[in-house]
C-alpha cells in the first residue's frame, strides 16, 4: 500500500515542476519579443525556454493565456518604476517628473506592447486590456494639470495624445528618435500645449 504523503509529495513537485516551466516559457517568449520577434512560433519559445513543444501547449491552451502571464511578469517588472511618487515643487515640475517615468514605462513596455497590438484583434483579453491601458495613461497624463487646465477639453485632449505610448512608440521605432531626444520632443510638445 502506497503512503499517501509519497502522492502528496509527487503532486507537489509535478505542480512545482510545471510552475516552473510556465515561468521559463513566459520569460522566453518576453525574451524573444524583445528581440523582434513579434510573434514567436512555439517551437521557437520552447527551445529558449528548454521544454518540449508539448509542454508550451499542455500549459498554455491559447495565447490569451500567454499573454496574461506575460502581462503579469512584465508588471511586475514595471511595478518599481510605477511606485516612485511623482515629484516636484509646482505642478510643472511634478508632469515633468510623470513624463520622465513615463518614457522610461513605455520603453520597458514597448516590445510586449508592440507585440499585444499585432495580436489585438484576435483577443478579447487583449482588446479589454488595451482598453484598460488607454484610461490609465490618460488618467495619469492629467492628474498633474490644474483644474482650470483640466477644465480645457482640447488641451486634454492634446495632452493625452503627446503623452500616449503611440507617440511615444511612433518617435522611437518610426522617427528612430533615441530616448533622450524622444523624451525631450514630448516634454517640449508639453510645454507649448500648456503655454498656449
Amino acid at each position: 500500500m502506497s503512503d499517501p504523503s509519497d502522492t502528496a509529495a509527487s503532486t507537489d513537485g509535478r505542480r512545482l515542476r510545471a510552475e516552473a516551466s510556465r515561468a521559463r516559457i513566459v520569460a522566453a517568449m518576453l525574451e524573444l519579443v524583445r528581440e523582434g520577434f513579434m510573434t514567436p512560433p512555439a517551437e521557437a519559445v520552447a527551445e529558449r525556454a528548454g521544454v518540449g513543444l508539448r509542454t508550451v501547449f499542455r500549459l498554455f491552451k491559447d495565447m490569451d493565456s500567454l499573454y496574461r502571464e506575460m502581462q503579469i511578469m512584465m508588471l511586475a517588472r514595471l511595478a518599481p518604476i510605477a511606485a516612485e511618487p511623482v515629484v516636484g515643487e509646482d505642478w510643472r515640475a511634478r508632469l515633468r517628473n510623470l513624463i520622465h517615468r513615463r518614457a522610461r514605462l513605455f520603453e520597458e513596455l514597448m516590445p510586449l506592447k508592440v507585440a499585444a497590438d499585432a495580436q489585438r484583434t484576435r483577443s478579447p483579453y487583449l482588446q479589454r486590456e488595451n482598453s484598460n491601458f488607454l484610461r490609465l495613461q490618460r488618467e495619469m497624463a492629467t492628474s498633474q494639470l490644474p483644474d482650470e487646465l483640466k477644465a480645457d477639453a482640447a488641451l486634454v485632449e492634446m495632452i493625452d495624445l503627446v503623452l500616449s505610448f503611440d507617440a511615444w512608440r511612433r518617435l522611437r521605432l518610426d522617427q528612430a528618435q533615441d530616448f533622450d531626444a524622444a523624451e525631450k520632443i514630448i516634454a517640449d510638445l508639453v510645454d507649448r500645449i500648456v503655454a498656449r
